[in-house]
């Protein structure tokens, strides 16, 4: 009885390692659900940071929503005093556009300086671009609308500059509140904006592209001065160029249709 409890006890369990190896595969499949887990990115934040970066670089804004760090590796950190960027750059390409438009204003200013020393134009630059401003007697007979005596020059000139660059440029025409009324022009409409479309003309014939310009007639409705004396009327005929800054958001949807419907039928008036 003895010598068999003493076989019994000497006796080794084989299947030992089954136990070790069990435990080893517990160990490895948690390994892998820890990394799964941590390489999961949560869909819905996800798509509210992008949406918020997308909006941030449109506003000039990029304050960002997040939730409070959890230590998790899906959280989202706020990032306190950040600088607006698209602000900046905004800021930036704002300048470099002045600046280049200021160079241009100086070189048309050269082309104009006649009509300029008579007093018959006037030019400024602000933000949405440069305005040039001429009166009707520098470009066109009375009650026509096709430029006569050396302006056409003095305008190709101005077009071969302006063909140079890629802003848009609209021209505008503007009469008195005097009524006129004949075979060619039946009402101050007519006339200011065939004035206006003989401009555009002139521009596309220089080399501007036509999707570029637009040309608008604008009758007596917007005077600078007061039409009750011949002073004041004669400042309100006149024709504005506008040379559109590329960063002034105010740019028109133009199109050459609407350059060629307003160009003039005919030369002059009876």
């Amino acid at each position: 009885m003895a010598r068999r409890r003493k076989q019994e006890e000497v006796h080794e369990n084989h299947e030992r390692w089954l136990v070790s190896y069990a435990d080893f595969i517990t160990l490895l499949f948690a390994f892998f659900v820890v990394m799964y887990a941590i390489s999961q990115v949560n869909e819905g934040k996800y798509r509210v940071l992008s949406t918020s970066m997308i909006d941030a670089f449109r506003s000039g804004n990029l304050a960002i929503q997040a939730t409070p760090p959890s230590g998790n590796a899906n959280t989202m950190i706020e990032i306190p005093n950040t600088k607006p960027i698209a602000t900046a750059v905004e800021g930036q390409q704002r300048l470099q556009e002045r600046a280049r438009l200021k160079q241009l204003a100086d070189d048309i200013g050269k082309s104009l300086a006649p009509l300029m020393q008579g007093g018959q134009v006037s030019m400024r630059q602000d933000d949405e671009g440069i305005h040039i401003e001429i009166k009707d007697t520098a470009l066109f007979p009375v009650g026509q609308a096709l430029p006569s005596g050396n302006s056409p020059q003095i305008l190709s000139a101005v077009a071969q500059q302006l063909a140079q660059v890629p802003n848009e440029v609209r021209v505008e025409g503007f009469t008195d509140n005097i009524p006129i009324r004949n075979a060619f022009f039946p009402s101050n409409w007519e006339l200011s904006a065939a004035r206006a479309g003989s401009i555009v003309r002139l521009f596309m014939e220089n080399g501007i592209a036509p999707e570029r310009l637009v040309a608008i007639g604008r009758a007596e409705t917007m005077p600078v001065a007061n039409n009750t004396s011949a002073d004041g009327r004669a400042r309100n005929r006149r024709v504005a160029i506008t040379i559109i800054a590329k960063t002034s958001g105010k740019s028109e949807d133009i199109s050459a249709a609407t350059a060629s419907n307003l160009l003039p039928t005919s030369a002059t008036a009876p």
